[in-house]
């Protein structure tokens, strides 16, 4: 199917495909926050910023330096900062981007009284500068992520943009803005040409408690594939629908690569949970690479010659509690770019084998039950919950 027959699909259940874009991946933290820097350096008139992960600390602090000033230029500054995922921010740097004029608002203050809704976390990651320059990815602004970080900075990537799904990215802000209070008006996002044989893109999002047009859109692509599926996650704990797709997918021909976490990792019970499903998946021809060098924290799915890279882990927690962003490409030379950065990680990674994972530990074997119980758990609980009163 055409980008132009899917735009027509897809307007009514998301965001239509856009044609004329510039995508470029940016590998790690020592390009992508020098490329962010730039793009808030050069702003003038509006600067979006939304994110999950805020820590103090020399990170953060070069961003709100750069927030600042472009708040001095007289560009208008809006940040939204999740509540929980900015509980390591301090009052001082808070106290420093409100005196300079910078709007700050945060996504669903905790609250005993809201009880489980304060399980509803925004995850985006988001930076939108001047209605012309876009980043989407997985990182956050804690120092784990940059250069230098003590055992290597995390691994993840941010997404460059430009073009017309750009004013896509603003509208999505503005609705998360809207939702903690504010408006963006009068600051329309700006119409971007089209750039000759640019490539074509779309937004995916992901609404909290909603079905989610994001995870049906990647296992639609999974049923689809016809040459290659590989995929890096952070936090593998698929549904069973998903896991069936790859299931199928290996199955039929087409190389199914997993990229996960090794040892080295954040969330190690979670990685024990993930595990639970890999013998299934060997069995079944689908590749698991683990992760070797440092924590792997990128999210990105490659589909033949469809790309999606973003803040989405594909898990089920996601899906439920999270507000999440994924930019979509459709283009034969951005998904050979992220092609080459796959296979850079591969080489860098464990490869798993049918008879290797007969063979671990018993330990390991343990640990596996005990995660996988209490995800069970979790999940039933979760299933619950979405049952009428």
């Amino acid at each position: 199917m055409t980008a132009g027959r899917e735009s027509e699909q897809f307007t009514t259940t998301g965001w239509p495909w856009r044609p004329g874009n510039r995508f470029r991946l940016l590998a790690d933290g020592g390009e992508f926050f020098a490329c962010m820097h730039e793009a808030i350096d050069a702003a003038r008139a509006l600067v979006l910023l939304e994110m999950y992960l805020v820590s103090s600390g020399a990170l953060l602090t070069r961003f709100i330096d750069a927030l600042v000033a472009a708040a001095g230029r007289g560009a208008r500054v809006c940040v939204v900062f999740d509540a929980f995922g900015s509980l390591g921010m301090s009052r001082h740097d808070r106290r420093r981007l409100l005196a300079a004029g910078v709007e700050l608002r945060f996504f669903n203050p905790l609250s005993l009284a809201k009880r489980m809704d304060n399980l509803l976390r925004d995850h985006r990651k988001l930076l939108v500068t001047d209605g012309r320059t876009a980043f989407v990815g997985g990182a956050g602004l804690a120092d784990e992520f940059a250069p230098g970080a003590r055992g290597g900075a995390w691994r993840e990537q941010m997404l460059r943009i430009e073009g017309p799904v750009v004013a896509d990215w603003q509208r999505a802000f503005a609705r998360t803005w809207r939702r903690c209070g504010g408006e963006l008006a009068p600051a329309p996002a700006p119409a971007c040409a089209p750039y000759p044989g640019g490539a074509t893109g779309r937004l995916a999002l992901s609404e909290a408690r909603q079905r989610s047009v994001l995870a049906n859109g990647v296992i639609r692509r999974i049923d689809g594939a016809g040459m290659r599926v590989w995929i890096m996650s952070a936090y593998f704990v698929p549904s069973r629908r998903f896991r069936k797709a790859l299931r199928r997918a290996a199955r039929r021909g087409v190389d199914v690569r997993l990229l996960v976490p090794g040892a080295r990792t954040d969330h190690p019970w979670v990685r024990q949970a993930a595990r639970r499903f890999y013998g299934k998946l060997l069995r079944n021809g689908v590749k698991i690479f683990e992760y070797q060098p440092r924590v792997l924290h990128g999210k990105m799915t490659l589909c033949d010659e469809w790309v999606s890279v973003g803040s989405s882990n594909l898990d089920r927690w996601s899906f439920r509690w999270n507000l999440e962003a994924n930019q979509e490409v459709a283009d034969a030379g951005f998904a050979d770019s992220a092609a080459a950065l796959f296979s850079a990680d591969f080489a860098e990674s464990r490869a798993l084998s049918r008879r290797s994972w007969r063979q671990r530990a018993w330990l390991d074997r343990l640990r596996e039950r005990i995660a996988g119980a209490l995800d069970r758990h979790i999940d039933r609980w979760r299933r619950l919950r979405r049952r009428p009163d």
